[in-house]
């Protein structure tokens, strides 16, 4: 059955759509770092750095995703453009104006802006006093704007009204630390319930800051007390490296907002978005990362693209091959999950696969079935021909009903295990 590090979502919050579903960019789109916020038109942008190239964190500009349902995103292409390149951006609201915030690699941190949130943003200034990465705005009840920034120690100062300018006075570093909070890099910062949230890139596990941690307090310099993480992206590629997000609340409910790698590589990362839940003392149990998403399992019975697994084992990676975002890399063992999918009450009886064989001749290789888990119930096996061409292959399985996730496990075709990837890609997979 489904397993959930939180409640589900109520029935009225559920989708069949996909377009609600992780990750929130479009195939052949790579936003990364996503800042979340809602604007006064009622919508909510998400704000991130943006990867071109496997190997390379970031570029030179920035695109803009936009949603009123968190069903149907829009992209608003190149909202701003600069000679250099650019890191994880915030952007703020105030009287009328939107302001972008960015850094360079240099470590120069820079503010531009807009009349609209989704840009064009221009002129670009120099902001004087923070010099480091991944600048973050956070505006209080009393008006009050505070601007933080930093890896390895947070820092933060009062800004001053022209949302430009810094008060150094009150600038305080070591806000939460590597040391004391597992803090990396990626500050953000929210009030709920008379208490403030540090958010960031947390290094607590396995030495790289897959995590997104949290902390603490009363005041929103500190002190911070750290509480623990909300996800971790580990496994949605082999070679993921890090993570790096925000909290919003939308509709009445709070999302966390984070990124997971593709390509086998740190960088060509997306943008995904989880429901989270607040316990009484104020604290967020974990969740874990799924392909629903915001929105509701996503049915059986419909193509499951194989670009939402959102979990990835072995040398198999999420790469584009013709126009779309596939299972590719794939070699004997490897396995990809896929959270949730419903089969609903009449549940599923045969599997179809939409794959791409390589034209090398090879044989195809099998593929195992389960449910729930990498050990799981085993549904049935597929065999995967040689062949050339596009091509749909299917097989009976056993009768699954209701949701759960779907494992798939890879083999190679022959008793003896060829070195090198199996010769087909997966592009989605559906029942029936």
């Amino acid at each position: 059955m489904r397993k959930i590090l939180i409640p589900a979502l109520p029935l009225f919050l559920m989708a069949a759509s996909l377009s609600g579903q992780n990750p929130i960019c479009p195939e052949g789109i790579y936003i990364a770092d996503p800042t979340a916020r809602v604007a006064p038109d009622g919508r909510l942008y998400v704000y991130g750095s943006l990867d071109i190239r496997p190997g390379k964190y970031c570029s030179d500009r920035y695109h803009v995703l936009s949603t009123g349902d968190l069903r149907e995103w829009t992209l608003k292409r190149e909202s701003f453009r600069y000679e250099k390149t650019l890191y994880a951006p915030d952007v703020m609201y105030r009287d009328g104006t939107y302001y972008l915030y960015f850094d360079t690699p240099d470590g120069s941190e820079f503010v531009a802006h807009s009349t609209s949130p989704e840009g064009p943003f221009h002129g670009a200034e120099r902001i004087e006093g923070p010099r480091q990465i991944d600048p973050n705005i956070f505006v209080d009840d009393d008006g009050q704007a505070y601007y933080f920034w930093g890896q390895f120690s947070a820092k933060g100062a009062r800004m001053n009204p022209d949302m430009k300018t810094l008060d150094l006075s009150t600038l305080v570093d070591g806000i939460v630390t590597e040391k004391d909070h597992h803090f990396h890099e990626g500050s953000y910062v929210i009030k709920r319930n008379g208490y403030y949230y540090f958010i960031f890139a947390d290094i607590s596990r396995r030495g790289r800051p897959t995590c997104l941690g949290y902390a603490m307090s009363s005041s929103p310099l500190g002190p911070y007390t750290y509480k623990g993480v909300i996800i971790d992206n580990y496994g949605c590629d082999p070679s993921s490296w890090n993570n790096h997000g925000s909290l919003v609340c939308f509709g009445d409910q709070w999302y966390v907002f984070y990124h997971r790698s593709t390509h086998g590589c740190k960088s060509m990362r997306k943008a995904c978005v989880e429901p989270i839940v607040f316990l009484e003392d104020g604290t967020i149990p974990e969740v874990e990362m799924t392909s629903q998403g915001a929105g509701g399992p996503l049915s059986a019975f419909l193509p499951v693209p194989a670009g939402r697994a959102c979990g990835l084992s072995g040398h198999i990676r999420i790469r584009e091959e013709e126009g779309a975002e596939v299972l590719g890399g794939i070699r004997d063992g490897d396995t990809a999950v896929w959270k949730y999918l419903d089969f609903s009450r009449r549940g599923a009886r045969r599997i179809l696969l939409d794959i791409i064989p390589d034209g090398s001749g090879n044989s195809g290789g099998w593929i195992e079935v389960r449910s729930d888990s990498a050990d799981g119930r085993l549904l049935g096996r597929i065999a995967v021909p040689a062949g050339e061409g596009r091509q749909t292959v299917s097989s009976r399985i056993r009768k699954v009903r209701g949701v759960h996730a779907l494992h798939l496990t890879f083999h190679s075709a022959g008793e003896e295990v060829p070195p090198g990837d199996l010769p087909f890609t997966l592009r989605s997979v559906r029942f029936r």
